[in-house]
């Protein structure tokens, strides 16, 4: 296995003992070949991330958790590593803890391993439960700053918030979808990855006020716990519709789109207006294609960038400024190959 790092910084970056790379590097026996993999995983996120910084300035190692599907977690890992080289004299580098979905215990394990080799920040997705609350404090106690991204935990317990005003982009939704809706439809469904995210619960909140101020006899039902995976989505929504016969319309918070819109194709029913979130290479191609009518999105990059400015604030590399919210885009079939040009 050729690689032009230290192995000490190999170790770092995989979150394994020096000993555990050395025998991985070496091809020793009784290596398993998860670990081999996680190695190479390193190696490669290493030459990234090296690739377009100059070797001065100081050097971050942040750790990034986020519990969401692979496209969203893709999106994120493209626009951090595409923002790194921006951030000179400093210089940033990311392990990444990615999943669909993560126990208590997976999320204790990841923060253990952090708490052990030490690291300049962490940034979690993670729902908002009295464990991952519990595990950012300790990060905080230990000077390890923690910051929330898209969705939030208790504000004690982390250093900073970096997304959009949540609740306002679910009453956003709310007031162009009821406008687009008209009086062709009077059911909307809203779909949840899960409630214990909190920034998904204030995009329902925000949608809910907005559509009984504005469209009162409009009426909304929710699911949730799909985690936006297809299959569990999938049955979720084809229940939703079964059961409510007045559904026509569907505002997506929780993500896993393409089974949203199977379902409906699977009932005969036709989804008259269709709102979802975020720019991933998913709901561009739904875009493209006239299946989505309009999503709201915030500039990942941008976001990458605030975040590394929230680490070094904390380690008085930089002055603290309160970061500001993630401006709040809407894309539509007509404006998509302006917003998006698939480099994340």
């Amino acid at each position: 296995m050729t690689h032009r790092f230290p192995l000490k910084e190999i170790a770092f970056q995989a979150g394994l003992s020096l000993a555990t790379v050395d025998r991985a590097i070496h091809r020793r026996n009784h290596v398993r070949q998860s670990t081999i993999d996680r190695v190479e995983s390193a190696i490669r996120d290493l030459e990234r991330q090296y690739a377009d910084v100059a070797a001065t300035g100081r050097r971050f190692t942040i750790d990034i958790i986020v519990q969401a599907p692979k496209r969203f977690t893709s999106a994120i890992q493209g626009a951090f590593e595409a923002e790194f080289p921006a951030m000179r004299p400093a210089s940033f580098g990311a392990r990444f803890h990615f999943a669909q979905t993560m126990s208590d215990g997976d999320i204790q394990r990841i923060i253990g391993a952090i708490q052990r080799r030490r690291s300049h920040g962490v940034l979690i997705k993670l729902p908002n439960t009295e464990r991952t609350n519990a595990l950012a404090a300790q990060l905080m106690r230990m000077r390890i700053p923690v910051v929330t991204y898209v969705t939030d935990i208790q504000p004690e317990n982390r250093f900073a918030y970096v997304g959009m005003d949540n609740r306002r982009a679910g009453a956003t939704a709310a007031f162009l979808l009821g406008k687009m809706l008209a009086d062709r439809s009077k059911g909307v469904l809203l779909t949840l990855s899960s409630s214990l995210f909190e920034g998904e619960e204030q995009r329902e909140i925000g949608f809910r006020e907005t559509i009984a101020t504005f469209f009162p006899d409009v009426s909304a039902v929710t699911i949730s716990e799909g985690m936006g995976i297809h299959r569990n989505t999938y049955e979720l929504t084809y229940d939703a519709l079964q059961r409510h016969t007045m559904i026509e319309s569907v505002y997506s918070i929780g993500g896993a789109n393409r089974a949203i819109l199977s379902a409906f194709e699977d009932m005969k029913r036709q989804c008259r207006v269709f709102a979802a979130h975020d720019l991933d290479r998913t709901n561009v191609e739904l875009l493209r294609q006239h299946k989505i009518d309009f999503a709201l999105h915030h500039d990942f990059r941008q976001d990458a960038r605030t975040i590394c400015q929230m680490f070094l604030a904390f380690h008085r590399i930089v002055l603290y400024v309160t970061p500001p919210q993630s401006p709040l885009g809407i894309a539509t079939p007509l404006n998509i190959t302006e917003l998006y040009s698939g480099d994340h």
